[in-house]
Formats: C-alpha cells, sequence, structure tokens
C-alpha cells in the first residue's frame, strides 16, 4: 500500500472502532473528551458548527504526521487531530505487516 492507502484504511479504521469496546480508549473517548471539553468557538473553528454530532468530528480529523515506529524507512504510524490546533491530543493508527493493528488517543 502507498502512503494514501494506508491513510484512507487508517480513517476507516478509525470510523469502525468508533462506539465500540475495541474503540473505547481510542475514538470513542477522543470524540467524548473533546465535545465535552471544547466550547462553541473552538468547534466552529474545527467543524465550522458550534455542537457538531461525533460522525462529523471524526469528519473533521487531519492528518497531522506519519512516521516509522520501528526506526526503518517504512511510514506504519498516522496520527490524526482535529484541525485549526484546538487540540494537543491525537488519534495514533499503528499498521504491522499492511494491517491497522491498534488505534490510541495520545496526548
Amino acid at each position: 500500500m502507498d502512503t494514501t492507502q494506508y491513510e484512507k484504511a487508517a480513517r476507516a479504521a478509525i470510523r469502525a472502532l468508533y462506539g465500540t469496546p475495541e474503540g473505547e480508549y481510542g475514538p470513542t473517548l477522543f470524540v467524548s473528551h473533546h465535545l465535552s471539553e471544547l466550547d462553541a468557538d473552538a468547534w466552529i473553528k474545527a467543524c465550522q458548527t458550534k455542537a457538531p454530532e461525533a460522525a462529523e468530528v471524526l469528519d473533521s480529523l487531519v492528518l497531522i504526521g506519519s512516521w516509522s515506529s520501528t526506526g526503518d524507512d517504512r511510514t506504519d504510524v498516522f496520527d490524526f487531530s482535529l484541525p485549526n490546533s484546538v487540540t494537543n491530543y491525537l488519534l495514533s493508527v499503528r499498521f504491522v505487516d499492511g494491517e491497522v493493528a491498534e488505534v490510541t488517543m495520545e496526548s
């Protein structure tokens, strides 16, 4: 897979895990934390709405960076966050052998 395909797979995994037991400490925590913590002005800056739904939060995620966790030239971690620097938290998606291995919330 190329970088675009990995990013697409990472976004699909984030969406698929939201609201599931496996996503409790990843996408679900990320969305619930931000919905309860950010004010209307921050949401307008991030999502162009004062009170977004979970799907809108997930749709607004931007790729912040990608890197190799193994020190080689293979990019296997993709970090996403809300746009316009409204948070320091990330959703980090790690791949192993071309498959999503984990999605975690990081600060």
